[in-house]
């Protein structure tokens, strides 16, 4: 049997939650582990109902794992289109550069923890807000962030 694990905040990083917590496309996504000098890094993603990210694809593995609510994962695999209906302790793996996106056709937020490479959490950082958006994301947001996300390598397909 697995016992669960503990990270303790060490004393010199950041601990205030404004500094870890970003707002990208309407998603509030949280920052709970870097493992700095390595690709490790975990978020928490927070959906709230009827959002979504846009298909798109990245050098970055990523492993979603939903802690509540549902989402809709699509993904182009090797075998064509999927559609994933994901719901609690459900964890769903995309490989480097495969084309997905994800939504939340739910009326609760879902919750899902993300680990993602330093790539992607760079780009979450530097490209996210600390506020949340009021309204959804204008066409010039959309624009501003699919240009922004090509300077890290992701790829948006379909905004």
């Amino acid at each position: 049997m697995m016992s669960n694990s503990f990270v303790n905040v060490h004393a010199g990083e950041e601990r205030d939650d404004e500094a870890k917590r970003f707002f990208v496309l309407g998603d509030r996504i949280e920052r709970r582990l870097r493992i700095r000098g390595n690709w490790l890094n975990l978020f928490d993603v927070t959906v709230p109902s009827g959002s979504r990210t846009p298909r798109h694809a990245h050098a970055s593995p990523e492993v979603f794992r939903i802690l509540e609510g549902r989402l809709t994962i699509w993904r182009l695999s090797d075998n064509g289109p999927e559609e994933i209906e994901a719901g609690p302790g459900d964890i769903v793996a995309i490989p480097p550069f495969m084309v997905h996106g994800y939504s939340n056709r739910g009326t609760v937020p879902a919750i899902f923890s993300a680990v993602v490479d330093r790539d992607m959490a760079e780009f979450i950082e530097a490209e996210g807000v600390t506020e949340p958006p009021k309204a959804s994301p204008s066409a010039e947001t959309i624009a501003r962030m699919t240009a922004a996300a090509n300077a890290y390598g992701i790829t948006i397909l379909a905004a």
